[in-house]
């Protein structure tokens, strides 16, 4: 219960800080085709639908991933980051990845079972952070509008297409380092806490 009051409490703040960011994201897209600067292609039509999601997925993405979750299909999520940020919430960034042979439509159970979040389509939604030490688990945050805080708009991925992603979750106590990322139809992995 505390938890779900945390992120209420904090759903303000991080729309605000959402909102900046977005502001700056397209501030500095000036100039250039219209067509988002995405220079993969394959990727034009699901990254479009995560609105505010570029900007923060592609940092980090040339580094060793941080786990490896594996999906049905040939699914494949790799964590490439899981950032504290100063607005008291986790940000994790990653790759979802078809590493089949088919295109593989992205299971609707990653969204989660919660109708305020699956009103607004397919998304990561559903998953959850676990602080084993806390014994606590923390959910997607959502913006004011029942939004999750995650990249929305999934829908099938092409054999060995891959797109960026991210989940913002809020933050455990600055002691916990090492969290079990969940993510319904994955496997579970242990990522760790930069920040």
């Amino acid at each position: 219960m505390s938890i779900r009051f945390t992120a209420k409490a904090r759903r303000g703040m991080v729309a605000l800080t959402v909102a900046a960011g977005l502001a700056v994201g397209v501030a500095g897209c000036g100039g250039g085709d219209s067509g988002g600067g995405d220079k993969k292609p394959g990727t034009s039509a699901s990254a479009s639908k995560s609105s505010g999601s570029d900007p923060s997925t592609q940092e980090g993405q040339s580094q060793t991933p941080l786990a490896e979750l594996k999906g049905t299909d040939g699914l494949l999520l790799q964590i490439t980051s899981a950032t504290r940020d100063t607005g008291g919430f986790v940000t994790v960034n990653g790759t979802m990845k078809n590493d089949g042979a088919q295109s593989v439509a992205i299971p609707a159970q990653v969204t989660g079972d919660e109708t305020e979040i699956i009103k607004h389509g397919t998304s990561l939604g559903g998953a959850t952070l676990v602080d084993s030490q806390g014994k606590k688990r923390y959910y997607v945050l959502r913006d004011t509008d029942g939004r999750p805080l995650t990249t929305i708009g999934l829908t099938t991925l092409e054999a060995g297409q891959s797109i960026p992603v991210f989940m913002q979750f809020p933050s455990p106590p600055a002691s916990t380092t090492d969290v079990t990322l969940q993510l319904p139809t994955f496997s579970s992995g242990t990522i760790k806490i930069s920040g």
